[in-house]
């Protein structure tokens, strides 16, 4: 795995991964954009676009080798950008005007964090696994509750779906599994692994307010991935 402390020789390297993984983002941004603008499609599935989308760009940090340091750069940029769109609402697809939420400052913080835990200790996945989670599990947790959730239920004066939860435990399993079994094989500490991930990840998206779970789902996952990986070694 890459030093975490800057190289600035190698950065002409960098140039190929960096360039894709600019493109990756761009693509998805201009995509929620386009659909935002020219269609009549809820604010909320656009933001859901851009949530499951970027998330993906931990893989390709990963897979890429691109050094920390500029993971956590990257984060940080972000995070600037998250929260100017939310003072002055230049993305709709990020944020929307009056939207009481600071969820995707967060997300972007939460990236950043897993870098410099799990790219020093040269155990990405568990870091693909927090923000996979997140992007995956609360973002068909949104969409399935939204448009689907016929049950609900109240947690700390906040109404959930059963659906969008029951969305988010499965889809938090598929994501951790998919990740451990590639990376870790096929045992099962891995399925037992992935049960716990899915179950806490539900739980900690249910009980966050304000878009804070964009960072308590992520950054717990990866730290329960890890924690129990040690443990049942």
């Amino acid at each position: 795995m890459s030093d975490p402390i800057p190289q600035f020789e190698s950065l002409p390297s960098l140039w190929f991964p960096l360039g894709i993984v600019a493109i990756y983002l761009g693509i998805v941004i201009v995509l929620a954009e386009g659909i935002n603008r020219l269609t009549s499609a809820d604010g909320e599935v656009t933001r859901k676009i851009v949530h499951i989308g970027a998330g993906h760009v931990i893989l390709l940090a990963w897979w890429l080798n691109i050094p920390a340091w500029i993971g956590i750069g990257a984060s940080a940029i972000a995070s600037c950008i998250a929260l100017l769109s939310y003072i002055i609402p230049f993305l709709p697809s990020i944020n929307s005007v009056g939207r009481k939420s600071l969820g995707t400052f967060f997300y972007a913080i939460s990236i950043g964090i897993l870098i410099a835990w799990f790219w020093t200790l040269d155990r990405p996945q568990y870091a693909a696994i927090g923000i996979l989670v997140m992007a995956w599990g609360d973002g068909m947790a949104g969409i399935i509750g939204q448009n689907f959730g016929k049950h609900f239920y109240t947690v700390l004066g906040m109404t959930k779906s059963w659906e969008g939860t029951l969305a988010m435990t499965g889809m938090s399993f598929l994501v951790t599994s998919f990740i451990l079994v590639a990376v870790e094989g096929n045992n099962w500490q891995t399925w037992l692994i992935s049960l716990v991930v899915a179950a806490a990840a539900s739980a900690l998206e249910a009980i966050s307010k304000l878009g804070i779970d964009n960072i308590t789902v992520p950054v717990g996952s990866a730290a329960i991935a890890f924690a129990l990986s040690q443990v049942l070694s």
